[in-house]
């Protein structure tokens, strides 16, 4: 597989080895012992969603102790998806590295604990996995809106569906980052 590395540390973008020929491909998401290389907590839950075109889910983390890693692909269709480093001491705090994420490119994102993450998904039917590295505590969840002015994220489809939840979240100027 190869590993490419950002501006931003601790983002890792990851093209694991896809062996295909007319009848499809094939492709190991995941192996504990490759990934342990490059991830060093190890995953304990697996999410799935579902979206159409235009719906943006974001920006979420947790913060400690529960305080979550992901590791997040496109089974179907295609996103972008957003990373915004809340490290305080970083020095691309507050910054964000935006990848897009497809069926067809195959990618996968690493988005370590310390950083907020949303996508946006630019089909309809887009199906979007993610292992996490502690398990969902609604208690130490946290919202970042997605339009803050602030972070300037250029989310690709306008105008986006979004939840309630995601268009009433903390703007960044509001946070007290726990990291």
């Amino acid at each position: 597989m190869e590993i490419r590395e950002f501006e931003i540390k601790d983002l890792l973008l990851i093209k694991p080895n896809r062996f295909q020929d007319d009848r499809g491909y094939f492709m190991e998401s995941f192996q504990e012992k490759r990934y342990a290389e490059l991830i060093t907590s190890p995953f304990v839950q697996d999410n799935v969603s579902l979206s159409k075109k235009g719906v943006l889910r974001g920006l979420h983390l947790q913060r400690p102790p529960r305080a979550q890693g992901k590791l997040v692909q496109v089974l179907r269709g295609s996103v972008m998806d957003v990373a915004v480093d809340l490290r305080k001491h970083s020095p691309s705090y507050g910054k964000h590295i935006c990848v897009e994420l497809s069926q067809a490119n195959g990618l996968q994102f690493y988005i370590p604990p310390g950083f907020a993450h949303g996508f946006q998904a630019l089909e309809d039917d887009t199906i979007f996995t993610y292992k996490c590295t502690d398990y969902y505590s609604a208690m130490d969840e946290l919202t970042i809106r997605w339009n803050d002015p602030q972070l300037a994220i250029e989310w690709p489809i306008t105008p986006a569906m979004t939840s309630s939840k995601d268009d009433l979240g903390l703007f960044f100027n509001e946070i007290n980052s726990p990291f």
